[in-house]
C-alpha cells in the first residue's frame, strides 16, 4: 500500500515511508538535533498512486506549518483554507472601501465586464462577496459539502475544482453580460462569490451518489438530484431575462459552475471506484436554503 510523506508530498512503499528512508527534501529544512521525525506519511493514498501537493506547498511558507503550529489545520484541508480566504477576503473589501473608496474596491474584487483584462479579479471575485448574507450562503453550502468531495478526490485536485469552475463561471457571467448589453460601460454590474465553485461541489456529489438525502434546515429530506435538478430550471429559466440574471443573481455562473460539477463528477466516476453517504444534514444556507431562488449566493447584483 502507499504512502504519502507529508514533508515532500512523494508516494513511498511501506519500506520507504519515512522521511529518513528516503531522500526527502524536508531533511534540510528540519531542524530537529535528536533527527527524529513524526511518522510523516499519510494512509489516504488510493492504490492509483496520485499524490496531493497540499502539504509541500505549505512546508514552503516562513510559518510553522507542522503539528501543533497555527496553520496545521488547513494542512490538507483545502474546503476550510477556501472558508477562511473567502470571509478574510470579504473582511479586506470592507476596509479597502473604507480606507480608499468604493472604486478601489471593485477594481481589486469585482469582475467586470467592463474590465476583464483585469485578470487578477478572476480570482479575488470568487473570494469576494456582496454582503453577510451572501458570503454566510456560500460558507454554508462549502462547510457542508466541500469535505465529502474533497475527501473523494483528494485536496489538489478539489482546489483546482474550486477555483477552475469559480474562474469559468465568472468569466461565463461577464459573458452573457457582454452579449445581452448592447453597450458595456463602466458602471455595467460585475460579478463576485463563490457560488460557481459551489454549484460544482453541487454538481459532483450529485453524480456520486444521486440518492444522498439533505436535510434542509434538519427537518425536510430532499434527494441530491432534485436540488440540482432545481438550480438547473431556475438558471435556465432566469437566464434570459435580466443583464446579471433576474433580482440580479448571476444564474449563468450558476449554470457553468454547475455544468463543470457534472462533467467532473462523471469523470471522477468513470475513473475511481468511490462511494457517498446516505443522507447529509444541511442546515439551509444552499440549494433552497435561505439563499432563496437565488442559491448560495442570494438575492443581490451580480452575485453567484
Amino acid at each position: 500500500m502507499p504512502y504519502n510523506c507529508r514533508h515532500c508530498g512523494g508516494t513511498y512503499c511501506a519500506d520507504h515511508r519515512l522521511p529518513e528512508n528516503h531522500d526527502c527534501s524536508g531533511l534540510q529544512n528540519w531542524n530537529d538535533p535528536q533527527g527524529v521525525f513524526d511518522s510523516g506519511f499519510d494512509d489516504n493514498v488510493n492504490s492509483g498512486g496520485s499524490t496531493s501537493r497540499a502539504s509541500s506547498l505549505m512546508d514552503k511558507l516562513p510559518i510553522d506549518t507542522g503539528p501543533g503550529g497555527p496553520l496545521a489545520y488547513f494542512r490538507g484541508n483545502a474546503t476550510y483554507t477556501f472558508l477562511a480566504l473567502m470571509w478574510l477576503t470579504f473582511i479586506a473589501q470592507f476596509l479597502v472601501s473604507m480606507v480608499f473608496g468604493s472604486e478601489i474596491a471593485r477594481t481589486l474584487f469585482v469582475l467586470r465586464p467592463y474590465y476583464p483584462q483585469y485578470v487578477w479579479t478572476w480570482v479575488t471575485s470568487i473570494f469576494a462577496h456582496g454582503g453577510l448574507y451572501h458570503i454566510a450562503g456560500n460558507s454554508i453550502v462549502l462547510f457542508f459539502f466541500g469535505p465529502l468531495v474533497e475527501r473523494y478526490v483528494g485536496s489538489r485536485k478539489f482546489a483546482i475544482l474550486f477555483l477552475v469552475s469559480g474562474v469559468l463561471a465568472g468569466l461565463g457571467q461577464i459573458a452573457i453580460q457582454i452579449l445581452q448589453t448592447s453597450v458595456v460601460t463602466p458602471l455595467t454590474p460585475g460579478v463576485v462569490g463563490a457560488s460557481g465553485a459551489a454549484l460544482a461541489i453541487l454538481g459532483v456529489l450529485t453524480v456520486l451518489n444521486p440518492g444522498l438525502k439533505v436535510y434542509l434546515y434538519f427537518i425536510l429530506p430532499v434527494p441530491i438530484w432534485l436540488l440540482t435538478a432545481g438550480y438547473a430550471v431556475i438558471s435556465i429559466t432566469f437566464l434570459s431575462g435580466a443583464v446579471g440574471g433576474s433580482g440580479g443573481i448571476a444564474h449563468m455562473a450558476h449554470l457553468v459552475g454547475l455544468v463543470i460539477g457534472l462533467a467532473y463528477g462523471q469523470y471522477v466516476k468513470q475513473n475511481r471506484n468511490v462511494s457517498a453517504p446516505n443522507q447529509l444534514q444541511f442546515g439551509g444556507g444552499g440549494p433552497g436554503g435561505p439563499g432563496g431562488p437565488g442559491g448560495p449566493g442570494g438575492p443581490g447584483r451580480g452575485r453567484f
